[in-house]
């Protein structure tokens, strides 16, 4: 298991922090050559010491996934770096503020929607670009258990939501042509963004963990175990999946 990604590129956004950071790590501990991308360049260039720190291999690059030039200059640096790309994480997001459907702001929506879904969408258009050229890949998208139900807020709902389609969809086009396409969707995981939800609604913490069927928030880590899993030969019949990692959220 220590080399299953020897020889292996993988990218990840949103990897200064939390479930992008645990998946970074994870990936370097398995021999893959990982890129670090995030607009924090702090929190990325952390990530980046953790796993050199551990004898891994890794840079950082800094990247707004909403924006196109910047998606596309993040594979080609990845490329002009490792000479390849294997293994998608496309994790970055953000939260949006809570307040209901009808006082939501539209500006507010274009940041979650351009971040969360837009930002997403860009960060497949040019890694698969690099994929159908050089022998097929692993892509893995987060999403959400907000993408399966209501109850976050309405622009992540809707953008997570908006990533299971975007998932299908890819996986249904490179199918034949090697490339799996497929989404995690945690409940409640320890990060910072959740940190900063429990911040603006500290009533949210109490409410979310009496629903919670296993008694106990996930960690990031229990999150990326399930992306190395689904880039890996082990899921090779696996696509246009969204996998549930959410200690039986969904069950009920």
């Amino acid at each position: 298991m220590a080399d299953r990604f020897e020889d292996r590129v993988a990218l990840v956004t949103g990897g200064g922090s939390g479930i992008g950071r645990a998946t970074a790590l994870a990936f370097a501990q398995e021999g893959a050559k990982v890129v670090v991308s995030d607009v924090n360049a702090e929190g990325g260039g952390e990530t980046v010491g953790m796993i050199e720190k551990d004898g891994g291999r890794g840079i950082f690059i800094h990247a707004d996934v909403s924006k196109a030039s910047d998606a596309e200059s993040l594979v080609d640096r990845t490329v002009e770096t490792y000479g390849g790309l294997h293994c998608a994480f496309n994790n970055a997001g953000i939260s949006g503020p809570t307040v209901e459907t009808h006082e939501f702001p539209e500006d507010e929506w274009n940041r979650v929607i351009d971040v969360n879904l837009k930002g997403v969408w860009l960060c497949m258009k040019y890694e698969i670009r690099h994929m159908l050229d050089h022998g097929g890949g692993a892509v893995v998208n987060t999403s959400s258990i907000a993408g399966m139900v209501g109850g976050a807020t309405p622009a992540y709902n809707a953008s997570k939501h908006g990533v299971i389609g975007l998932t299908k969809q890819a996986a249904l086009e490179y199918a034949r042509r090697g490339i799996r396409v497929n989404a995690v969707c945690p409940s409640i995981i320890r990060t910072p963004l959740l940190e900063d939800v429990f911040v603006r609604r500290p009533e949210a913490e109490e409410q979310w963990m009496a629903a919670q069927p296993n008694g106990r928030f996930g960690s990031p880590e229990e999150v990326s175990g399930a992306v190395l899993w689904l880039c890996s030969e082990g899921s090779s019949f696996v696509t246009g999946h969204a996998l549930a990692v959410d200690g039986g959220w969904l069950a009920q």
